[in-house]
């Protein structure tokens, strides 16, 4: 049985309370709970100004354990990618002037056009144009000194959002860019995604060999989940065995940030944020 996580690992990605606050305010909120980790989205941060949503971060103490989020490199034609990695370098520089540990990058599925449809169904393709994307973002990022993470996402988003579905797969992409995570390239674990993958430790273990695990995001799965996206449950509410994995993390080396990510429509974006912070703090010494 794992030990009790340290209080002081807790973070907190700020879609769990995008719906009570914008940033400005997230950022007063974990100072009021003694929360010392934030991981922001680039939207957030865009609205409150990038210059001003660092000062307000490095004045409340705050460390950023990741940047939600760069990524999204399929697309169909060579403008549109190249688009994409234009997007992805304006991720790098808004990551650094947050001090974010890494910038977490989801990488994209099937190619869509500008209207948000998907034209190819050529997976494999889509693949290869982020194995690409990766690769030239990685040139520019480790020139500026930002660690970029693959977060492998749940195989149900396949198609829209992540054709990285496997820690497996995460791994090989490292392996084939970028020998050792300390020249730049590793993996976020989130747990919503991974769980249930019968290889996951075997793949953890891999990852912490070289160096790899940058980032650690928790939260749980529902039985029943009424949403695949925004019915994420807050951690011992669902059937995710969060000790176990946390003492695999560990185990491989891991010692980053703990970051609470939860989508929930339906509940935890209804209640009120100091009542979803405090639930946070409780949760994460309790149940993860």
């Amino acid at each position: 049985m794992a030990n009790a996580p340290d209080p002081a690992l807790l973070s907190i990605n700020t879609a769990t309370v995008r719906a009570q606050w914008p940033l400005p305010q997230i950022v007063d909120a974990l100072a009021r709970h003694g929360i010392r980790g934030i991981s922001p989205w680039r939207d957030q941060v865009a609205a409150a100004g990038l210059k001003e949503s660092a000062r307000r971060i490095r004045d409340a103490g705050l460390s950023v354990s990741g940047l939600c989020r760069g990524g999204m490199f399929p697309a169909p034609d060579r403008e549109g990618r190249r688009a994409a990695l234009d997007d992805n370098r304006r991720a790098v520089d808004e990551a650094l002037t947050l001090g974010a540990r890494c910038l977490v990058l989801v990488v994209g599925g099937l190619p869509k056009d500008r209207r948000g449809e998907i034209v190819s169904k050529d997976l494999a393709g889509a693949r290869e144009m982020v194995r690409d994307g990766v690769g030239e973002l990685l040139d520019y990022a480790r020139g500026a000194g930002m660690p970029l993470a693959i977060e492998p996402l749940h195989p149900m988003y396949a198609a829209d959002r992540a054709c990285v579905n496997t820690m497996a797969q995460a791994n090989a992409l490292c392996d084939e860019l970028c020998p050792s995570g300390r020249d730049g390239l590793g993996i976020a674990v989130d747990v919503y995604h991974v769980w249930w993958d019968p290889d996951l430790r075997a793949q953890i273990e891999r990852a912490g060999a070289r160096d790899r695990l940058f980032a650690y995001h928790i939260c749980d799965w529902l039985v029943p989940t009424a949403d695949l996206l925004n019915d994420r449950g807050m951690m011992g509410d669902g059937v995710i065995d969060l000790p176990l994995v946390r003492s695999w993390m560990e185990a491989a080396g891991y010692r980053g940030m703990h970051e609470v990510e939860i989508f929930s429509a339906g509940n935890w974006w209804k209640r009120d944020g100091d009542e979803v912070l405090l639930t946070c703090r409780q949760r994460h010494e309790l149940s993860s």
